[in-house]
């Protein structure tokens, strides 16, 4: 009996240890709606963008803990897991990422510490080599700590289950690490607060420009973390020049300026829903034949509201192909045509010109392809972007411009458009941003579709009629 109760003593310890470990108290109570949306993404690819405070790097430390005992409850557990922590430096390494690694992980699980220097007595005062923990498949996982100042060469021949950055590294050791994780199909995350202005991450993850769909990237800012104190952070907003703010706290890129929609957020972007058919409203396409042809399907509420539904988005393909891929795209979305039963689009007027035979222009191609152009669309660079601006974020009201997370090349534009010399933005990957002005700058007060009228509202109408010609 007295065995027995020995052994329920010690389970209720180590429960009572258990509850107390700073890992069960992140889960339970410290995570914010932020940090569980990256836990809880599966891509290969995850980055948060976030300000000093925001979170991002206790996400990361907890992901690197999670993974490597094999308890994370999102992700299908391996059994013995070997992974790389990536900071700038050494110095950085010790103050920051090794210090949030040794906060959660409990010291019953440690098997070794090797240290590059200090004692591993007092492990948080020098730098950590790799720490070799037990998980929970009675196996041991490696977290090990690289640094950038190390160079290129220090990060290559190993096999990774997978590799967090804390902080944005160069680009190099950035590829170097995609192939330590290719073997076991592992991935990468990053947690970074953008300093550098319009670096390889810009292009690479946030407008993903390869497409990838194991890309994933989300913003953290003060407001997000429940645990700051509001009047701390209202004085250190006050404290920060407008360009500071937007890394500092909002976690976003720094150049910011030379956009030409910084109006536009993840607000603007939704997830694909059923439209109803009765929202339909208008296909606007700026052609091309070598560079690309950007086709958009836009829809409208009766609040005026704008949904960019589907995009058609290729290059080096002749009207026929294009006109084909856009028929197939009508059909999956059962979209309306014209009294004739042609599809109808909003085209540039540019297309009007004659093709290098001589014989039929671009918008004769596509009429001939059962595709009805107009072209008498407004070009105004001015009177476009204005519009966009104000629907990207109206002053006093939620956004009326919505886009659809699978037009991708839509997304991905809108956060690259920038300002060239002058009043113009710079002509290049702005093909979806021409259709998107053709389509806003057609818009007119859309009115509610009145009710038909009943049999006996319509012979009333033609009874009174009849007495009107009687008089």
């Amino acid at each position: 009996m007295e065995e027995i109760l020995k052994k329920i003593k010690k389970i209720e310890q180590e429960e009572a240890r258990r509850k107390k470990c700073p890992l069960a108290r992140y889960n339970k109570t410290k995570v914010h709606l932020k940090q569980m949306a990256f836990h809880q993404c599966l891509k290969r690819n995850r980055w948060v963008f976030g300000g000093n405070r925001s979170g991002k790097t206790e996400c990361g430390a907890v992901e690197t803990v999670w993974l490597a005992r094999g308890i994370h409850p999102y992700r299908a557990n391996r059994s013995s897991v070997s992974c790389w922590v990536v900071s700038l430096s050494q110095q950085v390494q010790r103050d920051v990422a090794q210090q949030k690694i040794l906060y959660y992980l409990d010291k019953s699980w440690v098997r070794e510490i090797v240290m590059a220097n200090g004692s591993k007595a007092s492990p948080e005062y020098g730098v950590i080599d790799y720490i070799v923990i037990d998980n929970v498949f009675g196996e041991t996982s490696k977290i090990a700590f690289k640094s950038c100042e190390a160079g290129r060469d220090k990060f290559q021949g190993t096999s990774l289950d997978f590799v967090w950055f804390d902080e944005e590294p160069p680009q190099e050791i950035y590829e170097e690490c995609r192939m330590r994780v290719l073997d076991k199909q592992g991935h990468l995350f990053g947690t970074m607060t953008p300093l550098k202005g319009l670096t390889w991450v810009y292009d690479e993850i946030y407008l993903n420009k390869h497409n990838s769909k194991e890309v994933w990237c989300e913003f953290m800012e003060w407001a997000d973390n429940p645990y700051l104190n509001s009047s701390e952070v209202a004085e250190m907003s006050e404290s920060l020049s407008s360009e500071m703010l937007e890394s500092r706290r909002y976690g976003r890129f720094t150049a910011v300026s030379g956009l030409v929609y910084p109006e536009f957020s993840e607000a603007n972007v939704i997830e694909p829903f059923d439209v109803p058919e009765s929202w339909q409203d208008g296909i606007s396409i700026d052609p091309g034949l070598n560079n690309p042809l950007s086709c958009h399907w836009y829809a409208r509420d009766y609040d005026g509201n704008v949904y960019v539904i589907a995009e058609h988005y290729e290059a080096k393909r002749d009207v026929a192909y294009h006109a084909e891929k856009i028929k197939e795209i009508c059909r999956l979305l059962n979209w309306k045509k014209d009294r004739f039963g042609c599809i109808s689009a909003l085209m540039d007027s540019a297309a009007n010109q004659r093709t290098l035979n001589g014989q039929r222009s671009v918008a004769e191609l596509f009429c001939e392809q059962g595709i009805t152009v107009n072209t008498r669309v407004n070009k105004s660079l001015y009177t476009g972007i204005n519009k966009v601006k104000s629907m990207l974020k109206p002053l006093n009201s939620p956004p009326h411009l919505y886009i659809f997370s699978s037009c991708v090349n839509m997304l991905r534009e809108i956060k690259g458009y920038f300002w060239g010399n002058g009043d113009a933005p710079i002509k290049r990957d702005d093909h979806a941003m021409d259709d998107l002005r053709y389509y806003v700058c057609s818009l007119t007060d859309r009115q509610e579709a009145k009710p038909e009228k009943s049999w006996v509202e319509k012979d009333k109408e033609k009874l009174y009629k009849q007495l009107r010609l009687n008089r």
